[in-house]
């Protein structure tokens, strides 16, 4: 994937500009032009490329859009809401950078959805771990799945996305 390029123009934009330097006997020549740059669409496309499995992209943090997904799995349940707020709220004030799906999709899509455009972090907040204050956050890169305490994600939010 090209992401970078240099482009030779010679004098062909230096003469109908007269953009023009003066050499070591006082003659007036027209430069030689040229430019160069990364397409960052290109990089983008080079990132993704380098960085996805069989479900989505996975954003080195270095890069990533946005350093997590909050996925609020009952957006009917006030409580759900409740400690997603919470969490959203304290990611907002670290200044990290949090997409909070609050959408009215099924699970199963809700976690696609979060694998396919994969921020680095997914913190996962649903019934079963209101009852037991045990809540999922899964590392995308890995896969790797743990439950931590409401507590404990503040933590983890301090030690991996600030």
């Amino acid at each position: 994937i090209e992401v970078g390029n240099i482009f030779h123009f010679g004098q062909k934009y230096s003469k109908p500009m007269n953009a023009a330097i003066t050499n070591e006997k006082g003659k007036n020549l027209p430069v030689f032009m040229g430019s160069y740059g990364v397409g960052v669409s290109r990089l983008v496309g080079g990132i993704i490329e380098a960085n996805h499995d069989e479900n989505g992209i996975i954003w080195p943090k270095e890069v990533s859009p946005f350093m997590c997904s909050l996925i609020n799995l009952n957006s009917d349940s006030l409580k759900c809401l409740e400690v997603s707020n919470r969490i959203y709220n304290y990611c907002i004030e670290k200044n990290i950078d949090v997409l909070f799906d609050d959408t009215k999709e099924s699970i199963g899509s809700k976690l696609a959805t979060a694998d396919l455009i994969g921020f680095p972090y997914q913190i996962i907040i649903g019934p079963k771990g209101l009852k037991n204050d045990s809540f999922e956050i899964k590392t995308r890169n890995t896969n790797e799945i743990i439950n931590l305490s409401l507590n404990e994600i503040f933590n983890f939010i301090n030690e991996n996305m600030v």
